[in-house]
């Protein structure tokens, strides 16, 4: 016999019993979505940067505020999020500008921000909780495909009257395999969903930043 193509990763997942097998599959599928996730959220995170920092100079460049909005307002489509939070905010002051309360008119536009901000942030937020899943559940899911083949393995030792390490090898490296699966499933998830937390939590406060510091400028308008 020749141990070596025996125990090879694809025999052993061609051999393996029927439950590992629907545990490496199912850990395959949620590695897959996982790393599609991944590559877009990474690149979404990316460009909301680059929209927030390009936005930031053209505003503190010291440009017209009406051409900032007329131009967020024409290219709503490709702003950023920062230029969406910043058309909200400017778009709600035009219109309560007529108001005599100038409180009132300020925290308008602060409510209408961080409306926008909020709806913002749920997007760049989106599917992080499903990376975080992947990234706690998987190696227990894996752990599980171990635990029942490693039972099987020992099972089958009932029938043999001379145990070896020949006879339980096979069923152990199979079941170990599905540990495998889950740690490769596991902790790209883990990385990733740390690196975007840290890059969303980065960019949520420079969002808020820019709120506090456009009421600033707002408010020393109606002066």
């Amino acid at each position: 016999m020749n141990v070596a193509t025996d125990l090879s990763i694809l025999s052993l997942v061609v051999n393996a019993s029927i439950l590992v097998k629907g545990v490496m599959l199912l850990l395959a599928i949620v590695s897959f979505m996982s790393w599609y996730w991944i590559f877009r959220k990474g690149f979404a995170i990316r460009d909301a940067r680059a929209k927030t920092e390009q936005f930031e100079r053209d505003f503190w460049s010291g440009g017209d505020l009406n051409a900032l909005f007329q131009s967020a307002v024409n290219d709503r489509h490709s702003a950023g999020a920062l230029e969406r939070i910043f058309e909200a905010g400017y778009r709600e002051f035009t219109k309560l500008r007529g108001q005599r309360d100038p409180a009132a008119i300020i925290d308008g536009a602060r409510r209408a921000m961080r409306a926008t901000y909020q709806r913002e942030m749920d997007t760049l937020e989106a599917h992080l909780a499903f990376l975080a899943s992947v990234g706690s559940v998987s190696p227990y899911v894996g752990l599980f495909g171990t635990v029942w083949g490693i039972m099987n393995a020992f099972r089958g030792l009932a029938n043999v009257g001379q145990a070896t390490l020949a006879h339980v090898a096979p069923g152990i490296a199979e079941a170990l395999v599905a540990t495998a699966i889950g740690l490769f499933a596991a902790i790209p998830a883990v990385v990733a969903y740390n690196r975007f937390a840290h890059d969303i939590d980065r960019v949520s406060i420079r969002f808020e930043s820019f709120m506090e510091e456009f009421s600033n400028i707002l408010q020393r308008q109606l002066k």
